[in-house]
């Protein structure tokens, strides 16, 4: 399938991040939700090393100090608390593997689908896709695999939280996360902007890299069960499916993301 579009230049930088400035402990109406813990090594790094994040608090055993005293760029913060490991179980759940550090923090300030584009690589468009860990695994592969950033709808999609954070193990800073009213209606916004955009599906085509040559792409993933929206499906360039030894019709949502990617990624030389 061919396009008369003009694809847009995937050789665009992404945009310089303001320098370092001191973070002010108030809420902002452009930032989705409100506080939340975010909790791991990983995560509190990526935290940390995060200009553009508003930090509240900063729990950390001895241990866990020590450790991210030697993996930081920055300096911790004078104000950070040393607790005891009982008392993070308490405010993230014991059920977190913390490792001995949690933050809370401000939800990062929502981002225009304009400016993520000026980021290149693959768009990923997230079609109702509501579990927080499937969410954080596509972040995370999304970062691996050079994503500019993810769409998602501002409902029917899983908010920054402690679950969504760890499965994405620090990517949650360093992916935007567009958050959109209208899915569909951006589908076409990526369009416009010369992106070739590709619905997953099990019924389409084998997903072909390759065929993509010069042409940026956004991929399409719908939640586990009932797939892509018809909406969302009929707005898409096309649709593809991902290939597979024969007994299995589906994969994971954000195995599908991370297989979508490394398809598209591997052409590029």
């Amino acid at each position: 399938m061919s396009s008369s579009r003009s694809p847009r230049d995937g050789s665009r930088q992404p945009a310089q991040k303001h320098a370092r400035s001191p973070r002010r402990h108030t809420h902002s109406s452009s930032r989705p939700g409100g506080p939340c813990w975010l909790a791991g090594l990983h995560v509190v790094q990526a935290v940390m090393e995060n200009p553009d994040r508003t930090v509240l608090r900063l729990l950390l055993t001895d241990a866990a100090r020590d450790e991210l005293t030697q993996r930081l760029s920055v300096p911790l913060p004078s104000s950070v608390e040393i607790v005891e490991r009982a008392r993070l179980d308490q405010v993230v759940g014991a059920d977190i593997v913390h490792q001995g550090a949690a933050v809370q923090v401000e939800p990062l300030e929502a981002i225009s689908i304009e400016d993520a584009l000026l980021r290149p690589g693959p768009v990923l468009v997230l079609d109702q896709v509501t579990d927080p860990r499937n969410a954080g695994a596509i972040l995370r592969s999304a970062a691996a695999f050079g994503a500019a950033c993810i769409v998602m709808q501002d409902r029917n999609a899983p908010p920054e939280s402690t679950v969504l954070a760890k499965a994405a193990s620090g990517a949650l800073e360093r992916v935007p996360l567009v958050r959109v009213v209208n899915l569909s209606r951006t589908i076409v916004q990526l369009q416009e902007q010369g992106i070739w955009t590709v619905g997953l599906d099990a019924d389409g085509p084998v997903l072909d890299g390759a065929s993509f040559s010069g042409r940026r792409v956004a991929l399409v993933l719908g939640a586990e069960g009932s797939g892509l929206r018809r909406l969302t499906r009929e707005t898409c360039d096309e649709v593809a499916s991902l290939k597979m030894a024969g007994g299995m019709e589906s994969l994971n949502v954000s195995v599908a993301a991370a297989v979508g990617l490394y398809e598209l990624v591997r052409h590029k030389g």
